[in-house]
């Protein structure tokens, strides 16, 4: 019961934070929302008995990255910024198309996996056998071993373009 009501806080605290990035108009003030948000899914991945995902989350997210995030933003010097009016009905009917198209995929998603179970290789058996640590080390460096490495590029080119950013303004 507390696990639940704990979870649910959370998850409660964890939208409304991103729901306040997402409508900040101040990027620091966005950024912070940020770090809120990453805390706050650390604290369910700790509900979920997945402690290492839970301080990678907070050491590699709420740490490095949006320390990197803030410096850039700081260094630009962002003025404020110029609010994108959408001009035509044809941007609002795309927009809203896409945004139904995106929900109903999302719940085709859910649908499945409620009535079919999500299929994988790890029982909960194993993982409480094996551990969360090993588990995800084994199945990163398996059957995920291009996507880790694709995100791996994806983060040096994001630093270096914040770093490119940054020296044009100095």
């Amino acid at each position: 019961m507390l696990e639940t009501v704990l979870f649910v806080i959370l998850a409660v605290f964890a939208v409304g934070t991103a729901v306040l990035v997402i409508i900040q108009r101040n990027p620091v003030a966005s950024a912070i929302f940020l770090i809120l948000t990453f805390f706050s899914l650390a604290g369910i991945y700790l509900l979920l008995q997945a402690e290492f995902i839970a301080v990678v989350q907070v050491i590699v997210y709420a740490g490095a990255i949006m320390v990197l995030f803030l410096f850039v933003i700081m260094l630009l010097n962002l003025e404020k910024e110029k609010r994108l009016v959408a001009r035509s009905w044809l941007m609002k009917t795309v927009g809203a198309f896409l945004g139904v198209a995106l929900l109903i995929q999302i719940g085709m998603v859910f649908r499945q996996a409620l009535l079919e179970g999500t299929p994988g290789q790890f029982p909960p058996e194993k993982v409480a056998a094996l551990g969360n640590t090993q588990v995800v080390a084994r199945l990163l460096f398996t059957d995920f071993l291009l996507p880790f490495e694709i995100t791996s590029v994806l983060l040096l080119v994001a630093i270096i373009g914040a770093i490119l950013l940054a020296k044009r303004q100095i």
